[in-house]
């Protein structure tokens, strides 16, 4: 007589990259966090209040833009970074499509890993350093004094989220400069479009460079290029990462 099998447990069929309900409510403040950002950027006077945050992603953008320009053969001639007129970076050499297309795609890329620290606490950890030096070094072209007042706020409630939830809170913090960084185009198209800065964005800049496709087209072509990102990187995040699982041994709050 054959002995019973014990009974088999039924296989789970949950995709790895079907978020979990924490990282569902990550999703849910990356969407909260364009709308606002969006309004802060277009408000008149509240524009002021993320100034630090603009500096450092205007900063990083052109920094992208000058990287590729020497690594192409290019001389840098200027720079310009202001929260209000945006950046431009003027080159002599090198190869203008390649540099024109680093700006975007290294603001895409950055943001993205500013995401990705929005699913783990141990990445925003790692990711806080990078905003706290990225705030503090535009401060040097600063003479705005509520401009340096306002970095040196940020810079304190950075600190202060290490202390809230063993650091969890610092996810939130990264996720909102993740998003101000992946849809630079956004930010920098709407500067243009209603605030006429003296420096043109990209989009423009592309349309000046291949004048069969208009401003309108490569800036859509762009924001699809980071919608892309975004999307990538969230699949990412949520395939990879779990929450709070290793945070607590790398400096523990």
């Amino acid at each position: 007589m054959a002995e019973p099998r014990p009974p088999v447990a039924p296989k789970s069929h949950s995709s790895p990259i079907a978020p979990t309900q924490n990282q569902a409510v990550v999703i849910y403040v990356v969407l909260v966090y364009t709308v606002v950002i969006f309004g802060l950027w277009n408000m008149p006077g509240m524009r002021k209040i993320i100034n630090p945050f603009k500096l450092m992603t205007v900063g990083w953008h052109e920094l992208c833009h000058i990287a590729m320009a020497i690594l192409t053969g290019g001389g840098i001639e200027s720079v310009t970074i202001d929260p209000n007129d945006g950046g431009a970076t003027r080159v002599v050499g090198g190869h203008p499509p390649t540099i024109l297309c680093a700006g975007y795609i290294g603001s895409s890329l950055m943001g993205g890993l500013f995401i990705m620290a929005g699913f783990d606490t141990l990445v925003a950890k790692i990711m806080s350093f990078v905003i706290g030096i990225g705030l503090l070094i535009p401060t040097v072209l600063v003479r705005d004094k509520l401009t340096i007042l306002l970095t040196l706020l940020y810079e304190g409630l950075l600190v202060g989220f290490w202390f809230v939830d063993h650091a969890s809170a610092l996810r939130w913090y990264c996720l909102f400069v993740g998003v101000m960084n992946i849809f630079y185009v956004v930010w920098d198209i709407s500067d243009e479009k209603f605030f006429r800065k003296a420096n043109d964005s990209d989009a423009t800049q592309f349309s000046l460079l291949y004048p069969r496709i208009s401003p309108h087209v490569w800036a859509f072509l762009w924001i699809l290029f980071e919608v892309a990102v975004l999307i990538g990187f969230m699949f990412l995040g949520i395939a990879e990462f779990k929450m709070q699982a290793e945070a607590a041994t790398f400096l523990p709050t």
